[in-house]
């Protein structure tokens, strides 16, 4: 929160002051006061221009531990940085302040009462006790100078009787509260804290509004370590709104891992805005179970936007029969409510959404276009028809299809799904081989070699001994709030039913991040 303009006219006042800069003619009075500068006691006229004595200017840098060459550079722009840097220093060498305070604070309708020496470790109180000094003050320089020569280390004196500045600091951040205001108080005065999860958002305005600086980055450090499905929205707001760029990477990154597996289950779901969901189907690398499963989410989203009143996620079967229910002259997409969410749709990849229960599905909600729908049925028949061959997919990291293993260090040592495209059936497989080393790999099998399973329940099988696939398999996990990545190459190759050739290129890594996203991306191409 920066100080109101007659703040920042009598600060700029206060800077010129001690400067020695004005505008406009020469004093014309023939008497001026004067007064001794450093230890010579050299005298000068205190509103004079720095320019016209030099000497005079160094003393006054020497007596108050300020840079010569900086002020000379910037003569009306030292003031806060120096002074706080001087209140710093002293703070590091003595002992936390005690007895009566000298500084009232009026905020958020509370008068908190403070200490000058911790006071100036924020900038603004700083601005705006030095903006409330100089209205106070017929001689605001002399103020300042004996506010920082009481700094400067000597012999012990007697405290000098306690003058009381009242100053007051007007926020309209929502986000602030008054406890998230005490808290940052409180940091002022080098206290360790421990702060709450429900606590951070307000902790980080009010440290940006005091431009506390070490304050801020420790918030924002916890909130990359504690951001779950009922935090995501609350944080990634925050980091935009203070243009936190570490913040707003570290929860796309969080949500591309975690939208399907864990914020798809939860209510939190409705809360994700619809920039952020866009950001995160547009990324290369999100995680899903299977294309299917990232259209379940999407659509839940889109459901809990339009029934605000529910506080549980529902049934699959209910949210069918909601979509359902629309007039069936138009696609919940034509309609007005569904044509501002068609950039989200036009992320997902439909065609890879293949079994014929989930393509009824689709049909039967009246969600997406006729035009859509048939495209991908044409799609799929072309491919059928040509042995597998997916003519429309050029780019494998846009449009191939993806299958992912969720890996966690508590389940057991292997952890494997079988998966069929086009009458082709391959497994994908994960193993852990100690603590810190895994493997993860997809060969193709036979389909009378098949567990009963959902996966052939098509009843579609294809008898071509060779399969050429490109394909891609990459790893990601989180060690230490650094995300790693792990990837083969892209790699094209023929799959059989036999050694070596069933087998795909094996991804091993290192590394003691837990939970693992491994994701399959792959596509048959022309043959």
């Amino acid at each position: 929160m920066e100080p109101t303009t007659s703040e920042e006219a009598q600060e700029n006042f206060l800077a010129k002051d001690l400067a020695g800069r004005r505008r406009g003619p020469p004093d014309p009075r023939p008497l001026r006061d004067r007064y001794s500068i450093g230890n010579s006691n050299r005298w000068r006229f205190h509103k004079e221009q720095f320019s016209g004595d030099l000497l005079g200017l160094s003393q006054v840098c020497k007596a108050l531990n300020v840079d010569f060459d900086d002020l000379l550079r910037k003569p009306e722009g030292w003031c806060i940085s120096q002074i706080q840097k001087i209140f710093s220093d002293n703070l590091k060498n003595k002992a936390a302040q005690n007895g009566r305070s000298d500084v009232i604070l009026e905020c958020l309708g509370i008068r908190w009462e403070l200490h000058q020496r911790q006071l100036f470790q924020s900038e603004t109180l700083a601005r705006i006790y030095l903006a409330a000094l100089a209205r106070s003050s017929t001689s605001p320089s002399k103020e300042l100078e004996k506010l920082l020569r009481a700094q400067e280390p000597r012999k012990k004196k007697e405290n000098s009787p306690v003058r009381k500045i009242i100053i007051s600091l007007n926020l309209n951040d929502p986000l602030v509260t008054r406890v998230g205001f005490a808290m940052a108080l409180k940091h002022l005065y080098g206290k360790d804290m421990e702060l709450q999860v429900d606590e951070l958002v307000s902790v980080l305005a009010s440290a940006y509004a005091l431009r506390l600086d070490r304050l801020f980055q420790r918030c924002v450090t916890l909130m990359v370590n504690e951001l779950a499905p009922s935090t995501i929205n609350n944080f990634y707001e925050a980091g935009c709104k203070y243009r936190e760029e570490q913040l707003v990477a570290a929860c796309e990154k969080w949500l591309e891992m975690n939208l399907v597996p864990l914020v798809g289950t939860k209510i939190y779901l409705r809360k994700i805005p619809q920039e952020l969901l866009f950001k995160v189907l547009k990324s290369p690398s999100l995680f899903t179970f299977s294309e299917y499963h990232l259209l379940k989410t999407v659509i839940l989203w889109v459901y809990l936007q339009l029934n605000h009143r529910t506080q549980t996620v529902p049934v699959h079967e209910s949210m069918l029969a909601f979509f359902h229910s629309f007039p069936k002259n138009l696609a919940f997409l034509d309609r007005d409510l569904g044509k501002g969410l068609l950039p989200i749709f036009l992320c997902l990849r439909l065609h890879g959404v293949t079994r014929g229960r989930e393509l009824e599905e689709l049909k039967y909600m009246n969600f997406f276009p006729e035009s859509w729908l048939g495209r991908v049925m044409a799609n799929h028949y072309n491919s059928l028809e040509n042995g597998g061959d997916m003519g429309y997919v050029k780019d494998l990291t846009s449009q191939a299809v993806r299958f992912g293993l969720l890996f966690n260090q508590d389940e057991d040592v292997a952890h494997s799904q079988t998966v069929a495209l086009y009458g082709f059936f391959f497994e994908i497989k994960g193993i852990r081989h100690n603590p810190t080393s895994y493997s993860f790999i997809m060969h193709r099998v036979r389909h009378r070699d098949l567990k009963p399973s959902s996966a052939c329940d098509s009843g579609t099988v294809s008898l071509r001994r060779e399969r050429l696939v490109r394909y891609e398999i990459s790893a990601q996990t989180q060690v230490g709030g650094v995300w790693q990545a792990f990837r083969t190459r892209e790699i094209t190759q023929k799959f059989g039913f036999h050694p070596p050739s069933c087998r795909s290129h094996i991804l091993k890594i290192q590394t003691v991040g837990t939970p693992i996203y491994a994701s399959f991306s792959f596509f048959f191409p022309l043959s």
